[in-house]
C-alpha cells in the first residue's frame, strides 16, 4: 500500500535534516499521521536508520505516529504550569470534549494531547491549539478557546494578542539566514524570499512576528495565487510535502532560530499557518 507513495517522496530526499523533515510531512499530510509501515518503507529506501526517522517523528509536536483530529490541543502539565493549575485546564478539556489525554473526539474534530514542556514557563499554565500559544489560561477560558478554534483561530490583533511574537528564520536547505535587516514590517526586520507566479518572478517580504499576515512584495499577486517560494541564498525552492489545513495549497517549511520549524500557506490570501518549536524555549 505504501510502498509506491514512500518510492516517490524517497526519490526527492537529500542527506540534510531539512529534507528528511520534508518527507515525514509529505507522508503525514496523505495518512493524517505516520504510519509504521511507511516509516519503515522510508528507512529501507533512504538508507537511514529506523531509530533516527522515529527520532525525528518524536521531536517535533508536529509529527504524529497516531491518526489525529483536526485540531490539536496540547496541555503543558511541566512544573512551572502544573502548580499554576495545568492539571485541572487538563481536566476542564476533558470535560468538555469527552476525551481523555491522546484520544480524539468522535468526530475528528479534536486531539487532546499533555506534554511535559512547551517552553513557555514564564507565561504559564500554557495550552497549544494548532500552534496557537493561549498563555495564562484559567478554567473559565477553555470554553472560549474551544469555541475559537471551530470558528478559526486567524483573527489577530497585532498590538495586543499575546500569540503574536517574533521569530528569526532560516532557509531548510542552506540554513542561511532568511532575515532582512534593511527593512521592517511590524516594527522588526522582516523574512525575505524570491517567488515566482506565473512568468513573474521578483521578492516577497513577510511580517517576522508569528500570527502577522503583513506582506510587501515587488509584484501583485493575485488573490488565489499558489506561489512558490525560494531562498535567496542558495535559491532553492523552500517546499514541503504538508498541505494547508485552511485550503489544501503546499506548505512553505522555514527553519526556526533555536529549533524547530515554522509553515505557511504559499496561497495568496490563505492566512494557514503552524509552528512546532519541538519542546525548545521562546526566549
Amino acid at each position: 500500500m505504501a510502498g509506491n507513495d514512500v518510492s516517490e517522496s524517497v526519490k526527492k530526499d537529500g542527506s540534510g535534516m531539512g529534507e528528511l523533515i520534508a518527507r515525514l510531512e509529505e507522508i503525514q499530510a496523505k495518512y493524517s499521521y505516520l504510519p509504521e509501515a511507511v516509516l519503515r518503507q522510508l528507512a529501507k529506501e533512504t538508507g537511514r536508520s529506523l531509530v533516527d526517522i522515529y527520532g525525528v517523528a518524536t521531536f517535533y509536536r508536529a509529527f504524529s505516529l497516531e491518526p489525529r483530529g483536526k485540531h490539536l490541543v496540547s496541555v503543558c502539565l511541566g512544573t512551572a504550569c502544573h502548580v499554576r493549575g495545568g492539571a485541572a485546564i487538563a481536566q476542564e478539556i476533558q470535560q468538555q470534549l469527552k476525551i481523555k489525554a491522546g484520544e480524539t473526539t468522535a468526530d475528528k474534530e479534536f486531539t487532546l494531547e499533555t506534554v511535559n514542556c512547551l517552553g513557555a514557563c514564564a507565561i504559564g499554565p500554557v495550552i497549544v491549539v494548532d500552534g496557537h500559544y493561549f498563555p495564562g489560561v484559567k478554567t473559565s477560558m477553555v470554553k472560549g478557546i474551544l469555541e475559537q478554534t471551530r470558528q478559526g483561530l486567524d483573527k489577530i490583533e497585532v498590538e495586543s494578542d499575546q500569540r503574536v511574537f517574533p521569530l528569526e528564520v532560516s532557509c531548510a536547505r542552506c540554513n542561511h539566514s532568511l532575515m532582512d535587516a534593511r527593512h521592517v514590517i511590524d516594527g522588526r526586520p522582516p523574512i525575505k524570499v524570491t517567488v515566482s507566479f506565473g512568468s513573474t518572478h521578483g521578492w516577497l517580504m513577510l511580517s517576522s512576528l508569528y500570527g502577522s499576515h503583513e506582506v510587501s512584495m515587488e509584484y501583485e499577486i493575485p488573490p488565489d495565487t499558489i506561489v512558490h517560494m525560494f531562498c535567496p541564498h542558495c535559491h532553492a525552492e523552500l517546499i514541503g510535502g504538508a498541505k494547508c489545513g485552511e485550503c489544501d495549497a503546499p506548505m512553505v517549511p522555514m527553519i526556526v532560530r533555536g529549533g524547530g520549524v515554522v509553515q505557511i500557506c504559499s496561497r495568496r490570501g490563505c492566512k494557514g499557518h503552524m509552528l512546532d518549536l519541538g519542546g525548545v524555549s521562546l526566549d
